[in-house]
């Protein structure tokens, strides 16, 4: 995991929040010290409050109620996933755009993404903004922007403690714009956008991941 606790919010900070909004497997878990000590040396901000609260629940829940939690959160529910562009194109031939450029944007920064996740996987994204020059990760957090929000919506009314983590996340980034406001507000109201007319696959083979099965 390697996670080199900093003084600053940013960098490692993102790295925190992706591997906190990770499927909690057994390289998780075995990383408990070392994500306890990275909040530990986080600045007073509100940013740490709302990793902290999320923590509370991290370290009073059992392994199985995590994972068990975590499915029933980012698995099941209509607007939990966390495949950001999945909100803002849905299934047009757009989205395939959208994975195609932050791939090749992780490729130019050095970034080679571990698994088989999609490369607008809200924890790839955060990696690659703990990973890429300052400001960086933040230029494309932002482009994604009102898919977060739409996803931080639905954690809030499932009650869900992960809802604190895109709290931390959203507070470290600029004010939401009007427009990406009237955006969000769109997809909550109408769901994402559809395409049906000769509808080719939504994403070109070299983003695709390989079929894996969640344990």
């Amino acid at each position: 995991m390697r996670l080199r606790p900093r003084r600053e919010l940013g960098g490692d900070f993102y790295k925190l929040l992706s591997v906190l909004l990770k499927y909690p497997d057994e390289r998780v878990l075995a990383a408990g010290d070392e994500l306890a000590a990275a909040i530990a040396v986080l600045p007073p901000s509100r940013q740490r409050q709302a990793v902290e609260r999320f923590w509370a629940y991290w370290i009073g829940a059992t392994a199985l109620e995590r994972a068990q939690r975590y499915v029933e959160t980012f698995d099941f529910q209509k607007r939990g996933a966390l495949y950001l562009s999945y909100y803002l194109e849905g299934d047009k031939r757009q989205r395939g755009t959208i994975l195609l450029r932050l791939k090749q944007l992780y490729a130019a920064a050095g970034l080679i993404p571990h698994g088989n996740e999609l490369p607008d996987y809200l924890p790839v994204v955060l990696e690659f903004a703990a990973w890429a020059p300052k400001g960086y990760g933040e230029v494309v957090l932002g482009e994604l922007r009102p898919a977060i929000e739409v996803v931080r919506t639905s954690l809030r009314e499932l009650g869900s403690p992960y809802v604190h983590l895109l709290d931390a996340l959203c507070e470290n980034l600029p004010r939401l714009a009007p427009l990406d406001a009237e955006r969000m507000q769109r997809i909550i109201a109408g769901g994402p956008p559809t395409e049906t007319v000769g509808l080719e696959p939504f994403a070109p083979p070299e983003v695709m991941p390989a079929t894996e099965t969640r344990r």
